[in-house]
Formats: C-alpha cells, sequence, structure tokens
C-alpha cells in the first residue's frame, strides 16, 4: 500500500509539472477528446496572439469573419456580410440576428465596438494590425446589428485581418473590470464567448489544464456533425517523448502539430494512431537580436546564415517534411519572390563574413545564445546542429531552454531579448502584412513578431505602401523588393515552411486544417468507438 501510494504521490506530482497526464479512459466518456498541444499562457484572447491562443480563440469564441479549409478561405461569420467604401476608408458589416453568447445575452454591434476598441487600448495581443489606422472613435454602432469602421487611411490588408479579434461579452467583462484593467485580471482565466464550445472556469489551471464543454446553442449549429465532441479536456504535455507516448497509450487523441521526424515514423509505425500531414504557412526562423553586439553588424549576421546547415536539417532530421524558405513570406504565398533562394550552407563563406565583421570591430568572439522552446523537440534538434557547425569556425554557443510564454514576454525591449531564439511564425490571416510586414516594419518594435528589432528606412517605407494601398500587382511588387532587402541584410535564419505533423487517435474523426488554427478548431470532429 505504501509503495502504491508513493507512486500515485509521483504521478501526481509529475502530472501538476505538466510533464505526463495520467491515463484517462476511465474517466471519459466516448464523445471526450483528449487534446494534448499547448494551452496559451493565459486566456485574454486581445492580450495574447500566438497559436495556443488560436486554439482558444476558435473554439471559446467567434470572430466576424473566419478563416476556413486549406488553402483558408475567408468567410463570413457573426457578419453576414460586409460593404467597402471606394476610397478603402469606410467599412460597414451587418451582423446576424439572433446570436447569443454563453451566458445568454444576445451579441450586438455594442459588443464588437467594445471588442475592438479594447485590442486597441490594450495595446496588445492583435493590435498591431489596427493601430496604426484605427481609432477608437472611429469604431462604430449605426444599430443593433451593423459596425462601420472608419480607418485613417486606406488598409489594404484589413478584411484579412479581422479575424484576429474575438468578440467579446461586453457586458460581462464589464462587470469583471478592476481599476480601469478592461477586464484583463479576471478574463485571464475566463472566457467571454459565443464560441461552439465554452470555458469550464472551475477546472481551468494555466497552462495545464481547460476543459471545454459544448455550446449547442452555437449560432452556426450542428447539423453539420451529428456525434459532435461534448467535452475537449485540453491537456498540455510539455515534454515530446512523454505526449508521444501517452498517444500510443490512448491517454491523449492529440500530440502538438510540431512532431520531429522519429516522432513521426513512430506514430506512423503504432496501431491505433496516426499522422495527419497537412501543408501549411507557417515559416521557421531562428531571431537575430539585431540591436545587439555582434548582431548588429550585418557581416557577422551573414557569417550566421551562412551556418546553418538547411538541407541538413531539413533532409537529414526532418526526413523532407518540409521544403527550404529562404525568406520570410512563405513560398507558396504571393509576395514571395521566387529568385530569393536564402543563404547556402558554407562555412568557407562564413569564416569569410566573421573575418570581415571583426575586422569592422564586431566582438566575434564573446559567447552567444540562443534560446529553445523546451517542449518542441525540432528547437532543439535545430540549435544542436548549428552549435555543432559554428563550433567548426571557431563561434561558441550556448543553448539556453526556455518556453514560449517567457520568450515573448522578453522581446518587449531590445534589452530583454535573446540574441537569438527558435520560433515559427503561423498563418493569423492570410497576408504577406502577417509575416514580413509585421516582422521587420520597426513601428512594430516590442512585439515578439518584430523580435529580431531590425531597422531599415526603405524597408519601412515600402512596407507602409504596401498596407496602405489595394493595388494587389504593386503590393506584390513591393513585398517581394523589401524581401530581397531584409535578406540581403541577413535580419534573421530563415528555415523552411512547415509541412504540418500532428499525432491523431484514429478515433479521432472529421479533423480538419486550417493554417490559421493549426487544425485546432474541433466543431467538425467527432469520435468513434
Amino acid at each position: 500500500m505504501r509503495r502504491k501510494l508513493l507512486l500515485l504521490a509521483a504521478a501526481s506530482a509529475i502530472a501538476a509539472a505538466g510533464l505526463w497526464a495520467p491515463p484517462a479512459e476511465a474517466q471519459r466518456r466516448a464523445n471526450e477528446i483528449v487534446w494534448g498541444d499547448q494551452l496559451p499562457g493565459g486566456l485574454d484572447p486581445h492580450v495574447i496572439a500566438d497559436v495556443p491562443m488560436q486554439f482558444i480563440q476558435l473554439n471559446v469564441y467567434d470572430e466576424l469573419y473566419r478563416y476556413q479549409g486549406n488553402p483558408p478561405d475567408l468567410v463570413p461569420w457573426l457578419a453576414t456580410g460586409h460593404t467597402v467604401s471606394a476610397d478603402g476608408l469606410t467599412w460597414t458589416f451587418t451582423l446576424r440576428p439572433g446570436t447569443i453568447f454563453h451566458d445568454g445575452t444576445e451579441l450586438t454591434a455594442e459588443d464588437v465596438v467594445y471588442s475592438f476598441q479594447r485590442v486597441l487600448a490594450l495595446r496588445r495581443g492583435p493590435s498591431a494590425a489596427f493601430l496604426p489606422i484605427l481609432d477608437p472613435s472611429g469604431i462604430t454602432a449605426p444599430d443593433r446589428q451593423t459596425v462601420r469602421f472608419q480607418l485613417k487611411s486606406p488598409y489594404a490588408p484589413f478584411l484579412a485581418a479581422i479575424p484576429l479579434v474575438a468578440i467579446l461579452n461586453s457586458k460581462l467583462v464589464k462587470a469583471n473590470e478592476r481599476n480601469n484593467d478592461w477586464g484583463t485580471a479576471w478574463l485571464a482565466s475566463n472566457a467571454a464567448g459565443s464560441g461552439a464550445y465554452r470555458l469550464d472556469p472551475a477546472t481551468y489551471r494555466p497552462q495545464e489544464l481547460a476543459d471545454l464543454p459544448r455550446n449547442a446553442e452555437h449560432f452556426m449549429g450542428w447539423s453539420h456533425n451529428p456525434r459532435p465532441i461534448e467535452l475537449i479536456r485540453s491537456r498540455p504535455i510539455l515534454e515530446t517523448t512523454t505526449r508521444v507516448n501517452a498517444l500510443l497509450r490512448g491517454d491523449i487523441d492529440a500530440t502538438d502539430s510540431y512532431l520531429p521526424t522519429d516522432m513521426v515514423e513512430r506514430v506512423a509505425r503504432a496501431r491505433g494512431v496516426r499522422v495527419a500531414r497537412d501543408e501549411s504557412m507557417r515559416v521557421m526562423v531562428i531571431r537575430m537580436n539585431n540591436q545587439r553586439a555582434p548582431f548588429d553588424n550585418a557581416n557577422f549576421r551573414r557569417c550566421l546564415s551562412h551556418a546553418f546547415n538547411y538541407q541538413g536539417f531539413i533532409s537529414g532530421i526532418l526526413k523532407d517534411y518540409a521544403v527550404r524558405n529562404g525568406g520570410p513570406i512563405p513560398k507558396n504565398l504571393w509576395g514571395a519572390p521566387a529568385d530569393v533562394e536564402g543563404y547556402p550552407f558554407d562555412l568557407e563563406k562564413a569564416r569569410a563574413a566573421c573575418d570581415q565583421a571583426r575586422a569592422e570591430g564586431a566582438p566575434v568572439n564573446r559567447e552567444i545564445e540562443i534560446h529553445i522552446q523546451s517542449q518542441l523537440a525540432q528547437t532543439t534538434q535545430a540549435a544542436e546542429l548549428f552549435q555543432s557547425d559554428l563550433r567548426r569556425i571557431g563561434i561558441t554557443m550556448k543553448i539556453v531552454p526556455s518556453t514560449w510564454p517567457t520568450l515573448t514576454t522578453s522581446t518587449g525591449r531590445a534589452e530583454t531579448t535573446p540574441d537569438m531564439w527558435v520560433h515559427w511564425v503561423s498563418t493569423y490571416f492570410v497576408d504577406p502584412e502577417n509575416w514580413i510586414g509585421q516582422m521587420y516594419d520597426s513601428q512594430f518594435h516590442g512585439t515578439w513578431k518584430a523580435s529580431s528589432w531590425y531597422k531599415n528606412d526603405e524597408v519601412d517605407r515600402m512596407l507602409r505602401e504596401a498596407r496602405a494601398i489595394t493595388d494587389q500587382s504593386r503590393r506584390k511588387q513591393l513585398y517581394e523588393q523589401a524581401s530581397r532587402i531584409v535578406v540581403a541584410d541577413a535580419a534573421d535564419i530563415w528555415i523552411y515552411n512547415t509541412v504540418q505533423l500532428r499525432g491523431l487517435s484514429n478515433r479521432v474523426q472529421g479533423y480538419q486544417f486550417s493554417p490559421v488554427g493549426s487544425g485546432g478548431e474541433l466543431r467538425g470532429v467527432s469520435l468513434s468507438n
């Protein structure tokens, strides 16, 4: 008995640390799914904008428009449609009647106005797309079913960016405001949505556990799915091997979507599980802090760009489950210049560039650091490969384990941003602005997307012109020109465009992937017996 109690205590401690989830089969019904992917650092969709938050937003909240399918199609959601003035400044959306929030309150235009004004006031999460072109006073509700946006200047990606903003129950959030905080303290661990699933706040534990029971009254209805999931149990597991082992045992029904190749092969060989392979728009990148020496020297950055073994990583480690992407825009999206192949792996060119940087006074000999996401094995594999080749040209690099919330928090200031860190830029909205626009326009410094702290006046001019005009051929030309400059400046190290790899139980049916959300919208999923 004593041994049994000790084992149970140990299991509880490990589970609390997020390293292992105890078997749940005996505790869950056939129509409950256990989702093993990450949870965001908090639950406020106006504070955090990342892939884990997309899982919460797409299931718990709704937006005016939403991306569906692959390639992603932008479809009316809470809105039935929209009109735009000839000058591109006035956008008017008509809402579906009869939509209700989880607490039974009717969703009206005032909730939409409040939600967008809240995003602007908080200046966090999805706000970067709207702050340059929208003032709070420019968002109005002529009537209960109509929302009007008056832009300060034309903004070509405006409709594409609309799905970034979750529509909140304004009455509920206002009732929980404290000290003019817009309800952020309360919403960090609660929800105020209308989505297909609702949050059970009583069981929520930050980054460890979230239960999402089905909202039978969702405005889209359930006729598309006669056997919907009744309860989503989100149970993140931090370590890749432990996460895959849990899938193979049947403790979870889905892993993350960043499986390394050895785990892909394990899942593919196992019975009762499968790997979902989907072409995405998600660029893996090693960010370099361009404002910290020696990374403030372009030749040092070119040195590092030549020292990463791209093909060795993509073919040798990933078994070609990815495609080289030599610049910041996914190659399968307009605006990515076909003539930009990226830096080749060439240690002689790397040495020459480092020698030139040293001659220019850059402190090339100091130890540099690369921060990885410990829960994602690919970031470790990339860093270890990079470390090995840098050692061959006399550069010492330390690998620093970290987590996504820690890293994104650190990027608020250049002084706290790491030398380098590894992550992916996923599809939050389908426009080059999502990648190069918000990554390399210096007005976005202080956000994780712009964490290389790159500054080039000509690039700033091009990107600002591209987002202000509606002529797509001219926009394409500007994005291509800006990409060539950013790559020539070696602002970062761009590795590949993703084939998403997620482990799934065979009992998961109706799984539908979209690059926006990485397949995390579960409204259409059912479970076989």
